[in-house]
């Protein structure tokens, strides 16, 4: 419950809200659901619900502060210093954050209303999941995505950005593929217009006025300073209008950096579900959702964040342009094949920091002189890297595109050279991040300043010789200033009349003293380092303002490291696991040789194991394989591998095989594993139906699919019933690459029937009452499917395991003499046929009600009619 007043006047009978308390309610007003935090001198405190949310996620103490509305006010509070800290563990548990600062000095307030002047404060920015930019809040190897959704001319148009990088997209969406983008993008912040049809969970609403297509095209102009968007629908313009929107809104008219938006046409890159995703593991395992154990921190052996990033990006959206493709593949050959070169470019992109985050940061208002050392260091990096590579012979096409992008700021380089030191801090408060011999009337300012500590510690000797109190000190805070110090025990020499001292301050241990020497040389002192920091402050500005001019060009010197680093990794990782290069051809096969799992592989390497490497061959003419055999055979784990190497293959990369010939791939899909979705009251046989349903739905004949076990989630007839129609549609459908794994031996049969099918099995033998499981694939059915000695495996006790083999003999025996589960479906119609006899149904009522004139129909013919219809329907 909110305990927050409807309005700021008193209630009757109690006393008036202090002016504080006034100004903190207008601030917690416009900062709407989100936490406020209010700065007062050294921290940022919280008050009412706040202050419980915030006390409960950050565990710390709730106190109170006065009352109001004759209640006592929950208050936490969090120190400024340390406030990234508690912010990242607040935007962690799904909250965001309003910043509310002072925006005057207390001197400035006194000037402008008396002593008793409230310092005036204001929101000055949103910390929200999407909009992050501070190191210390972020994971250098993973993007930040933010995407806003729109409607507009019955389509769906979605913008993202991540404006930490400055990247910027927007595309069209059918309502079907929605789901899937988002998975793609893995976005951590949403938002959408007030009632957005397609409203994915935890999106974030905001004004219908601001997912206006006109107004998001004035928008993308007024940011970008021009632009011709007339190629943008209007579902993307009211996208990129509303993130636009957004982005103004958190910022608090301080813009971020972005890019100029680019167009994702989704049919150029490989459509792959959220179902699937989760299957595969692509870039986070389905232990726990981190990225460990997922097939990208497996492959992952970048050297930046920019590279880990950009390479999570390439697996997330594998290509479908057969050229780009092989443009990716043509640089990792090249690196591949040059160990030296590959190395010393590693080497050198060990060095560089990320130029990509510190532009972010600066553009955003938040930059540092780090920041500025970073982009210069990262830079001057980039034209040393692009000096290596184009003196090398022979270029892939794709570097030659990227090398000029690396070079091109050696002016701006110099200078900052010339103009920061070499390390350069993140704070700005005390200066010393402008170097020596830059500025000479800086140089000046600060000689005076050190000259004049000098002064003071040449003061400090002497006043200790005069007053004869060794333990004299001049010291410094910034309430007081300089000031003299001495113990209580030696004050009195300081104490007495005519002694040139002035008493300022007594502690419980120590009196403090001023003189007129003193005094006169912290002014001198005070003079000069002000007029120093305030010097520097300028050339930080002006050295921001070369960035800012700049910003494109540096972009996209990020961007070719990026590339660079993401090519050299991969072909470190093909050497390492003895990968071959993919070759693309024309048709609808698949045929790899010697395949593997690459992070079962590395799993069973770690235990000293070995992997069972297989082949596998789709074509026209074999497109589905039908797999059976035991459980814990290896079928899931050779659906799962020949999917990730279409992964891998299609994002630019080699593949752990021995060689891998395959036609691109328009979507895939996978089927494999039992979960549930019960908080959208989905079983797990429900999931696995709704998933095999999107399959047969939007499945082409350019797609793979790989499907396990499915009908297990229901009864033997029918599991069985649906395993078999799905199989058969499948192949006379979707018509696609299938490996469909299964359990029902019945299924066999199909072969007969399906010409397109290939039966294999996973090869196991029992030894000496022991089950072995080979893990090879083969051809033909499995003979059985060892389940008994499975779970003898798995440790059943051997009373269970005896009765049920003589069960497993009773139904074995039944079989024998019925003909089993299957008996009588070798003579249904086939699918082809079913389907062609129901159409004909539908054929024969549509030509009996195109005779017939329903007006002339009396109530008797009518009833007759619809009895004759039924007839022509098959019902009786």
């Amino acid at each position: 419950m909110d305990s927050r007043p409807a309005k700021n006047a008193a209630l009757p009978g109690l006393a008036a809200p202090t002016p504080m308390m006034v100004q903190y309610l207008a601030l917690k007003e416009k900062a709407g659901d989100c936490l406020l935090f209010y700065r007062m001198g050294d921290f940022f405190e919280l008050f009412f619900d706040d202050a419980r949310v915030a006390s409960q996620t950050l565990d710390i103490a709730l106190t109170s502060r006065g009352e109001h509305g004759g209640a006592p006010i929950p208050m936490c509070g969090v120190p400024v210093h340390a406030a990234e800290g508690y912010l990242a563990r607040l935007i962690k548990g799904g909250h965001r954050v309003a910043i509310a600062e002072q925006t005057e000095s207390p001197e400035q307030a006194k000037a402008r209303g008396g002593s008793k002047a409230l310092v005036a404060r204001d929101i000055i920015r949103f910390v929200t999941a999407g909009t992050l930019t501070e190191d210390s809040l972020l994971d250098s190897w993973a993007s930040n995505i933010l995407v806003a959704l729109a409607e507009a001319g019955g389509e769906i148009g979605l913008a993202a950005a991540d404006i930490s990088t400055g990247y910027f997209e927007v595309s069209c969406v059918a309502a079907a593929s929605l789901e899937a983008e988002l998975a793609r993008l893995g976005p951590s912040e949403i938002v959408a217009a007030e009632g957005f049809a397609a409203m994915p969970y935890g999106t974030i609403e905001r004004p219908r006025t601001d997912f206006d297509s006109v107004g998001g095209k004035g928008a993308l102009a007024a940011h970008f300073g021009g632009g011709d968007f007339a190629s943008l629908s209007r579902a993307e313009l009211a996208a990129a209008g509303g993130l636009l929107a957004y982005l103004d809104h958190v910022g608090q008219g301080k813009m971020p950096f972005l890019k100029m938006p680019v167009r994702r046409e989704v049919q150029h890159y490989l459509l792959i579900d959220q179902a699937t995703r989760d299957s595969l593991e692509i870039t986070r395992s389905a232990n726990g959702g981190g990225r460990a154990g997922s097939l990208l921190a497996e492959i992952d052996r970048t050297i930046t964040g920019a590279g880990a990033r950009m390479l999570a990006s390439d697996l997330s959206a594998p290509l479908m342009d057969k050229g780009a493709i092989e443009g990716r593949l043509a640089l990792v050959q090249w690196f591949h094949d040059a160990p030296l070169l590959r190395d010393s470019v590693r080497a050198a992109l060990r060095q560089l920091p990320d130029i990509a985050r510190a532009l972010g940061r600066v553009v955003a208002g938040r930059g540092s002189p780090r920041d500025l050392g970073q982009i210069r260091d990262g830079l001057d990096g980039a034209r040393i890297l692009r000096e290596r590579l184009g003196a090398m012979a022979e270029r892939p096409a794709l570097l030659e595109s990227l090398l000029p992008s690396l070079d091109g700021h050696g002016a701006m380089v110099d200078l900052f050279t010339r103009a920061l030191v070499a390390s350069p801090p993140t704070e700005t408060g005390q200066g010393g991040y402008i170097a020596e011999g830059y500025d000479a009337a800086l140089d000046a300012l600060r000689l005076a300043g050190r000259d004049g500590r000098a002064a003071v510690a040449a003061m400090e000797a002497r006043y200790r010789a005069s007053t004869g109190v060794a333990s004299l000190k001049i010291r410094h805070n910034g309430v007081l200033g300089y000031f003299i110090e001495v113990p209580a025990k030696n004050a009195d020499p300081l104490m007495a009349a005519g002694s040139g001292f002035t008493h300022r301050q007594t502690m419980a241990g120590a009196v403090r003293f001023n003189s007129p020497e003193l005094h006169e040389e912290a002014l001198r002192i005070g003079q000069a380092s002000g007029h120093a920091l305030a010097a520097e402050a300028a050339h930080l500005e002006e050295l921001i303002g070369h960035v800012l001019d700049r910003r494109n060009a540096i972009a996209a010197s990020a961007d070719a490291l990026a590339r660079i680093d993401v090519a050299a990794a991969l072909a470190e990782r093909a050497v390492e696991g003895r990968w071959c290069l993919p070759d693309f051809v024309a048709g609808n096969e698949l045929h790899i040789k010697g395949g593997r799992h690459p992070v079962v592989e590395s799993a069973l390497a770690k235990s000293g194991d070995r992997f069972i490497a297989n082949d596998c061959g789709l074509a026209p003419d074999k497109r589905l394989w039908l797999v059976s055999g035991p459980n814990m055979g290896g079928k899931s784990t050779f659906l799962r591998q020949n999917a990730l190497i279409v992964i891998l293959a299609q994002a630019g990369s080699y593949v752990p095989a021995t060689s891998a010939r395959l036609g691109i791939v328009d979507r895939l899909f996978s089927r494999v594993g039992a979960s549930d979705n019960l908080a959208r009251g989905r079983s797990t046989f429900m999931v696995e139906m709704v998933e095999t349903a999107a399959i047969l739905a939007q499945a082409t004949e350019r797609s793979f699919v790989i499907l396990d076990e499915v009908g297990r989630g229901t009864s033997t007839y029918d599991g069985l019933a649906i395993a078999w129609a799905v199989v058969e549609g499948i192949h006379e459908a979707n018509r696609c690459r299938c490996l469909f794994a299964t359990h029902y031996h019945e299924l066999t049969r199909l072969a007969d029937s399906l010409d397109a099918l290939s039966l294999h099995h996973v090869r196991a033998k029992e030894y000496k009452g022991d089950l072995v499981l080979l893990h090879e694939v083969s051809e033909g059915p499995a003979d059985r499917s060892y389940g008994i000695a499975v779970a003898k495996l798995a440790g059943l006790p051997p009373p269970v395991l005896a009765r049920a083999s003589q069960v497993l003999e009773k139904l074995e025996k039944g079989r024998a003499e019925t003909g089993g589960l299957a008996a009588g479906l070798g003579d249904l119609p086939l699918f082809s046929a079913a389907l062609d006899a129901a159409e004909a149904k539908v054929d024969a009522v549509r030509e009996r009600l195109t005779g017939t004139d329903i007006d002339a129909l009396s109530p008797r013919q009518a009833l007759d009619l619809l009895y004759e219809l039924k007839g022509l329907a098959g019902e009786e």
